[in-house]
């Protein structure tokens, strides 16, 4: 069990709960940004589908289907960044494919899983009642049509036709990250999954994948606790987060929770090397420190240039002018996806910790942080759009620099 996930010591835990019997109905994934929580999610989902030991190396239907990511009995929802993956997966396959490599059939399901990590979240189970459903279904449509193309067991394309099917995914996944996914959980796809729960399977248990739970409204966390309070005995729960403490109280409690941890440098690029055979790619000149940074290197704005925007931003602030916020949404491509909102929060971080130098320093930079805090929640909880985000965040900064004497400055050190 749990072969494919590495460095974790909560898979060991997992194959122990369930070999013993006791694997609670509802859990928590508890740990950083790519620590393999999903990908634990996933593997336990087909572990607990298994027709036989649960070994990776099943070949029974319920584990086929689950390799391929399209078993009935799993539901995938909330917030979530796939397109990176896709786009990393992408290149995987493509150079594969032009070199005849031994890893090909590896390199396909990596891309097929990747993708539909991302179209999992877009069910008509759990869209049934949301105007977005009619709008997305030819999108969503035409990926599958794609998809089919490369499906294993099917000749791989030539070259250039696999690329062209590649390209048209990809465009069309961003399409449906960027337009129609929330990026909180809505109310109404909870009481939809819980419905669904419901139902009897005639096919082992379901399961479903709660992604970034600490990211709902009120409203959606009190249904989630509604169902968790009285959990279908046939349905188990996954929730991930990489904000255990933003998490209701009542939901930890009835969760049992499996921590996650950052992985060191060493492992982080085994795993690369191993998921994306990064040393037989040669797509770049040498292993990234870690997985985030494998990642965020398919982003359209590279993060540097989202950190020298940030600073930018504070620092105009800090001369007691008003930052120039339409350039700075047009340098980091209107934050799409919205990952590049958050590397920009971070970056106001980074700049601004030269205030805890001082005592005076360090309480605006509380300030500071809860007005960055703020933001985060408004952009990625409740969907505000990240200019008039920015233009709110502006006259907070620029109030707590005037009030303060233009504290922010270097020079006021």
């Amino acid at each position: 069990m749990f072969e494919n996930i590495l460095f974790q010591s909560a898979s060991t835990l997992l194959a122990n709960d369930i070999s013993n019997g006791s694997l609670p109905g509802s859990v928590l994934f508890s740990g950083p940004y790519a620590s393999g929580k999903l990908s634990c999610a996933l593997e336990l989902a087909r572990i607990l589908s298994c027709l036989n030991n649960g070994d990776w190396s099943c070949s029974c239907p319920n584990c086929l289907q689950h390799k391929a990511l399209v078993s009935p009995n799993v539901l995938v929802v909330g917030p979530g960044t796939r397109t990176l993956e896709i786009r990393a997966a992408k290149d995987t396959l493509l150079y594969q494919n032009v070199n005849n490599s031994s890893h090909l059939d590896s390199a396909r399901y990596l891309y097929l899983r990747a993708v539909r990590k991302l179209t999992l979240r877009f069910s008509p189970v759990l869209w049934d009642g949301d105007d977005k459903l009619s709008k997305f279904s030819p999108i969503l449509q035409t990926i599958n049509e794609e998809l089919e193309k490369i499906n294993p067991g099917r000749v791989i394309p030539e070259p250039d036709e696999l690329e062209k099917i590649l390209e048209t995914v990809e465009k069309n996944c961003e399409k449906l990250e960027n337009t129609y996914l929330y990026d909180s959980l809505p109310v109404l796809q909870i009481r939809n999954f819980s419905m669904w729960a419901r139902l009897s399977s005639n096919n082992g248990k379901k399961v479903i994948i709660i992604e970034n739970a600490d990211c709902m409204a009120d409203s959606a966390r009190n249904a989630l606790l509604k169902i968790l309070e009285e959990p279908p005995e046939e349905t188990v729960f996954i929730l991930t987060t990489t904000n255990r403490g933003a998490m209701l109280p009542t939901i930890l409690s009835r969760v049992r929770t499996y921590n996650f941890f950052t992985r060191s440098k060493e492992q982080q690029q085994i795993l690369i090397s191993r998921l994306f055979y990064y040393n037989n790619t040669c797509l770049k000149p040498s292993l990234p420190k870690s997985i985030v940074d494998f990642l965020q290197d398919y982003l359209s704005v590279k993060p540097e240039i989202v950190n020298k925007q940030a600073e930018l931003y504070f620092n105009t602030i800090a001369e007691g002018h008003v930052p120039d916020i339409p350039s700075i949404i047009m340098e980091c491509k209107n934050f799409s996806p919205r990952i590049l909102f958050t590397l920009f929060l971070k970056g106001i971080v980074d700049v601004q910790s030269h205030l805890c130098k001082t005592s005076a320093g360090a309480e605006c930079s509380v300030k500071v942080m809860e007005k960055l805090r703020l933001m985060h929640n408004n952009v990625n909880v409740f969907n505000q759009n990240p200019a008039s985000a920015l233009e709110q965040l502006t006259r907070d900064l620029m109030q707590i620099n005037h009030l303060n004497g233009g504290i922010f400055r270097t020079d006021n050190e």
